[in-house]
């Protein structure tokens, strides 16, 4: 078997492991709403008790850090690693959707809203934005670890550094700011997507980047 049939066959693995998180995810969502929006889930958001807000922040940590050991677990080097992590999110959450889609029939449109995470605030946004997201993660991840298992290295230069920070600042900005909405239980402002298309342009400025500056790895040559 080739290197990049071993890389493909690892990261079917870590789509399928996703795929099953992501329905795990979805029931539990499922059943929150059925305690606190059985009328169907809108805005404006319910708080949760505090006994429930501390599970349920404890359960997201604990979501990140099963997705990272799975990377972790799908390579050697740290960026095919790193690359595993982005496939495990991105099918993770677009997936995570599907199934809600599937059983509950909603989201009805890539432009209904939902809160996303909660820490450290809670994040909102319309579902195409963490839908676009886990698309670019997704791609990005196969294409970092199929450059690696083909022989090419992969090493981020500052550039790439720079642009990721500000793509993952700028978007965490557009689901952060309306904090009235994610807070004090008020109607969401309208989305910026332009925050939102600029920090996809900036992530793949940073993957460009890091693609144009990686070179194929030098063979080794046999001794006698």
């Amino acid at each position: 078997m080739t290197p990049q049939a071993a890389a493909i066959r690892r990261l079917a693995w870590v789509a399928l492991f996703a795929a099953a998180f992501a329905l795990v995810e979805a029931s539990v969502v499922i059943y929150l709403r059925s305690l606190y929006y059985p009328e169907g889930f809108s805005f404006p958001l319910r708080q949760l008790p505090p006994a429930h807000l501390g599970i349920e922040l404890a359960r997201e940590a604990a979501t990140i850090v099963m997705l990272a050991a799975v990377g972790v677990l799908s390579g050697t080097g740290r960026w095919e690693r790193f690359g595993g992590f982005l496939v495990a999110f991105g099918v993770w959450d677009m997936l995570f959707y599907g199934w809600l889609w599937l059983l509950l029939g909603w989201p009805v449109s890539l432009f209904d809203w939902d809160i996303l995470f909660l820490l450290p605030l809670p994040w909102i946004g319309p579902v195409l934005a963490p839908a676009a997201i886990a698309a670019l993660m997704t791609l990005f991840g196969v294409m970092a670890v199929l450059r690696i298992s083909g022989g090419r290295t992969f090493h981020p230069p500052l550039l790439s550094w720079l642009c990721a920070i500000g793509g993952t600042a700028v978007i965490i900005v557009s689901f952060m700011m309306d904090t009235g909405a994610g807070l004090q239980g008020a109607m969401p402002s309208p989305y910026r997507y332009d925050l939102l298309g600029a920090g996809l342009l900036l992530y793949a400025a940073a993957f460009v980047a890091a693609c144009r500056g990686s070179k194929r790895k030098p063979a080794l040559e046999g001794r006698l």
